[in-house]
């Protein structure tokens, strides 16, 4: 069985059960199992997924004699403070997380090569 006979079952399934306080749990299994087959179907090569430490998400071959990930609160400006000190451009929008993957920037103070990572 492929993985679109096994969304649309489960997807009938889901249409199928009741939804009520005892059918809550089963229905959120189907929901994970689903989200779960649809990234499968969108990225084949990555398999079931799960440990291992394989994921590339945030992934960047370092660069530079030191490394600093800008971290914080949703729309406060790291984007924005990436691009203005690297001249990288790095999407900036009046609405939060624009950013959902690691933009990595470089920037030369006193001969030294520092890397900024806006995650």
């Amino acid at each position: 069985m492929g993985i679109k006979e096994k969304i649309a079952e489960i997807q009938l399934e889901m249409a199928r059960t009741q939804k009520n306080k005892a059918t809550e749990g089963h229905l959120g299994m189907l929901k994970a199992k689903l989200a779960k087959l649809r990234t499968q179907l969108l990225n084949p090569e990555d398999g079931a997924g799960g440990g291992g430490g394989d994921d590339k998400g945030f992934e960047v071959v370092k660069y530079g004699d030191a490394r600093i990930a800008l971290i914080g609160f949703p729309s406060v400006g790291k984007s924005t403070a990436l691009s203005l000190l690297t001249g990288t451009e790095s999407e900036a929008a009046a609405y939060e997380f624009t950013t959902l993957t690691c933009i990595p920037g470089i920037i030369n103070y006193k001969g030294t090569k520092i890397q900024l990572l806006d995650l």
